[in-house]
């Protein structure tokens, strides 16, 4: 992954996509979300949904998913190219959580990272704080989730 200092606000990444199938909805769903309109299809049908609808939980934990491969992804890249990579902290939270649209069974949903914000750590001057909107958008091109992202980034140089 890249330092503080070389990421610029509006960097997109792309993230990948992933199919939400009626099986993996309902596993998800029994062990996660349990709710009628999550386990049956007929009462997703009937349901304001109107169909089989993934958990709002698993939409997000998808984009957990490709966005954790996406940094092994880049980190192996860098690595293999000499590039020194960093080592990000922790998430301090998160913010604007949305689910837009329903994910109904059958989507296949794409995931985005936009950089919002950067800012260097008042407490902890060796790290920068990033802030950063994780998008879905299904195959009609409809944003379906959203949410604002925080992470601590190291920099290079302190101070």
């Amino acid at each position: 992954m890249r330092f503080f200092e070389d990421i610029e606000i509006g960097a997109r990444r792309e993230l990948g996509s992933f199919n939400f199938t009626a099986e993996d909805i309902k596993r998800f769903a029994a062990q996660f979300d349990p709710q009628r309109f999550h386990l049956d299809e007929e009462e997703g049908r009937k349901s304001l949904f109107g169909g089989l609808a993934a958990s709002g939980w698993h939409v997000a934990s998808v984009c957990m998913k490709l966005l954790v491969a996406d940094g092994k992804r880049l980190a192996q890249e860098m690595a293999a190219r000499g590039d020194e990579v960093a080592v990000w902290g922790p998430s301090p939270g998160f913010r604007e959580l949305r689910w837009i649209k329903p994910v109904l069974a059958g989507d296949t949903i794409s995931y985005a990272n936009v950089v919002e914000t950067k800012r260097t750590s008042e407490k902890r001057p060796e790290w920068g704080i990033l802030q950063g909107r994780n998008t879905g958008t299904n195959q009609h091109g409809e944003l379906v989730f959203s949410f604002l992202a925080t992470a601590f980034v190291p920099r290079r140089k302190a101070g």
